[in-house]
């Protein structure tokens, strides 16, 4: 499950997940908003975080299904064209969620599917970090997951200290020793 000291992790665990119970719950009527009892009846559907989704289905009490960011409409939307997709609205932890989901629902696609949108967005992730016009506005950086935004500051960052050192910053240095010339053997 989680990283325990992972923030990210612990976040993404938070999102969302429809699911279906399969046995009828007591006590535990807040998880369902439509519920007037205390009770969850067999067959509700509810969205509940992964967290808690995964250990119920792990005792087979829910089934899960995929939310609604791996939906056939985003899956288009991707192939059409990865770099303009807002992801971050979706789902924030987007490479996350569909990495942990998979394994659970055993939906063999959703790995194809994240590794196209990744490969694709991360193009243009690096060649738009790059530019200068892209340092001062913020409006790529809010279509980026999480995990996008920290390769893109990476890359930025990555991006000054190349320049600062091309510009004249921190400069090599010629070690003592190769300055002294050996006196020839006799």
């Amino acid at each position: 499950m989680a990283n325990y000291y992972d923030l990210d992790d612990i976040l993404a665990e938070e999102e969302l997940i429809p699911v279906v119970f399969q046995k009828a719950a007591a006590g535990v009527g807040a998880l369902d908003p439509s519920s007037e009892t205390n009770n969850v009846e067999q067959g509700a559907k509810v969205e509940l975080p992964f967290w808690l989704a995964h250990e119920l289905h792990s005792r087979q009490t829910v089934v899960m299904s995929l939310p609604p960011c791996f939906n056939q409409t985003t899956r288009k939307e991707i192939q059409a064209d990865p770099g303009s997709v807002d992801l971050r609205n979706r789902c924030q932890y987007f490479y996350e969620i569909g990495c942990k989901i998979a394994p659970v629902i055993g939906d063999r696609t959703i790995g194809s599917f994240l590794l196209y949108a990744f490969t694709n967005r991360y193009k243009e992730v690096l060649s738009k970090s790059h530019t200068a016009s892209f340092t001062t506005s913020t409006k790529p950086l809010i279509l980026l997951t999480k995990e996008e935004t920290h390769l893109c500051e990476a890359a930025q960052s990555s991006m000054l200290a190349f320049k600062k050192w091309r510009m004249g910053g921190s400069q090599f240095e010629v070690p003592s020793v190769l300055g002294k010339k050996r006196k020839p053997d006799e």
